[in-house]
C-alpha cells in the first residue's frame, strides 16, 4: 500500500521594514536562513540595492502597504527607531505577527500599548534580542551556570567602538530613541537579565564626550543586586584595551577579550551554515584561587536560532524566543538608567507586580 507523500507546512511569508545596516545586515541574511520563512517583501525607497542581494524579493517603498501586503503573515520592523511602535502597531491591527528590532520602543507607555495589543489581536509579538546567541555571552554564561566562580560578586559587560567622529545619521542626531545607549544598552541589559533577573535598583552616568555630538555617546551603569553588582559600560572613543566580559567571584574570576564575530561575518558575506559561520577562537579565561590562568573553549554562536525560534513559535506553538514582556524588562531598566543619570540617584525598575511576576 503507497503512503501518501507528507505535506510540508507553507512557509511564512515575511514583509521586512527597512533595508539599512541592521536590514541587510542581520535581519534579511538570517530570515533567509530558516526554512520555514520566505523573505517575501522588503520595504525600502532603494529597490536596486535590494535586488543586487535579493533579485527575486518583491520591494515596496510604502512601509504600509508593505505590512498590510494580504500575503504577508508576519511583519519584521528593522527601520528608525521613532517607526518601531507605529509600524508595529499597524502591523499587529493588520492581524500580522510582529518582530520588532532593539529597541523595542521609545518608552514604556509604547511597549505596554503593543503588548495589550498583541493579546487581544492574538498575534505574536517578538523583540529581535539577538546576542542572546552571540559566542562571548554564550561561553560566560554557560561556565557561571556552571558555577565554576561560585558566588559572583561582580559582573562586566562592555561593547565599546572607537567612532570619534560625529556622522551624519539618525542614531547620532538629537532625537527620541538616538543615542549610544539606545542602541547598545538593549544588548547589554538583556544579557544581563538572561544571567541574574531584574536588580533591586538601577545607578546611571550617560553623557556625551565627543566634540560637536548631538547625543549621548558613552554610558556606564550599575545594576545592583542582593549579593553583586553589574557594570554595563559602553562607549565611542575606546581604541583598544576594553574586555567584552569580566566576572569575579569567590571561586575565581573569568575574562572574555573578544566580542562575538557573527555581524563581522555577516557583512563580510558568511551566512549560516557556512562552515565557520558563528566560530570564534578567542577562548575564556578562567583564573582559578591560586591566580593561575586557564583557557576554556567558546562556543560558536548562531544569531540565526533566533528567527528558528520565531518559525517555531509560529509553526509548532514552541515558546516565544523573545517575549514582549521580556522587552519590556529591558525597556524598563533603560529608563530606570536615563532617569538615574538625570537625577543622580538610585532608581528602581517601574514594573508593576503583575509584569514582574510574569517573568518569574
Amino acid at each position: 500500500m503507497n503512503q501518501a507523500p507528507q505535506q510540508t507546512a507553507p512557509r511564512i511569508k515575511v514583509a521586512l521594514i527597512g533595508y539599512g545596516f541592521v536590514g541587510k545586515t542581520f535581519h534579511a541574511p538570517l530570515i533567509s536562513a530558516i526554512e520555514g520563512l520566505e523573505l517575501f517583501i522588503i520595504a525600502s525607497s532603494d529597490s536596486e540595492k535590494v535586488h543586487r542581494d535579493y533579485p527575486a524579493v518583491e520591494v515596496i517603498a510604502d512601509p504600509e502597504t508593505a505590512i498590510t501586503h494580504p500575503e504577508v503573515d508576519l511583519v519584521v520592523i528593522a527601520s528608525p527607531n521613532t517607526t518601531h511602535a507605529p509600524l508595529a502597531k499597524l502591523a499587529l491591527l493588520a492581524n500580522k505577527h510582529v518582530v520588532v528590532d532593539k529597541p523595542f520602543t521609545l518608552d514604556l507607555a509604547e511597549a505596554r500599548e503593543l503588548i495589550e495589543i498583541a493579546g487581544q489581536q492574538q498575534r505574536l509579538l517578538s523583540v529581535f534580542h539577538n546576542r542572546r546567541w552571540d559566542s562571548d555571552f554564550l561561553a560566560v554564561k554557560t561556565q557561571l551556570q556552571a558555577g565554576k566562580i561560585g558566588n559572583i560578586a561582580q559582573f562586566e559587560s562592555h561593547m565599546d567602538r572607537f567612532r570619534p567622529q560625529v556622522r551624519d545619521r539618525w542614531r547620532e542626531k538629537a532625537q527620541p530613541g538616538s543615542g549610544l545607549w539606545f542602541d547598545i544598552g538593549p544588548h547589554l541589559i538583556d544579557q544581563t537579565l538572561q544571567l541574574f533577573g531584574l536588580p533591586d535598583s538601577v545607578e546611571g552616568n550617560i553623557c556625551s564626550l565627543r566634540e560637536g555630538a548631538q547625543i549621548d555617546d558613552w554610558a556606564h551603569v550599575i545594576m545592583n543586586y542582593p549579593q553583586h553588582r553589574v557594570i554595563l559600560h559602553c562607549s565611542m572613543l575606546a581604541a583598544g584595551g576594553s574586555l567584552r566580559f569580566v566576572a569575579h567571584g569567590t571561586e575565581g574570576s573569568l575574562v572574555k577579550a573578544g566580542i562575538d564575530q557573527q555581524e563581522a561575518q555577516l557583512a563580510a558575506g558568511v551566512r549560516p551554515g557556512d562552515d565557520i559561520w558563528g566560530q570564534d577562537d578567542d577562548p575564556v579565561i578562567y583564573y582559578c584561587p591560586e591566580g593561575k590562568a586557564h583557557s576554556l573553549a567558546t562556543p560558536a554562536g548562531d544569531q540565526s536560532l533566533y528567527y528558528q525560534g520565531v518559525a517555531d513559535a509560529l509553526r509548532q506553538g514552541a515558546p516565544n524566543p523573545v517575549s514582549g514582556i521580556e522587552a519590556l524588562a529591558v525597556m524598563a531598566v533603560m529608563e530606570a538608567a536615563v532617569a538615574a543619570s538625570q537625577s543622580g540617584q538610585r532608581q528602581v525598575i517601574a514594573l508593576t507586580e503583575q509584569e514582574i511576576a510574569q517573568l518569574r
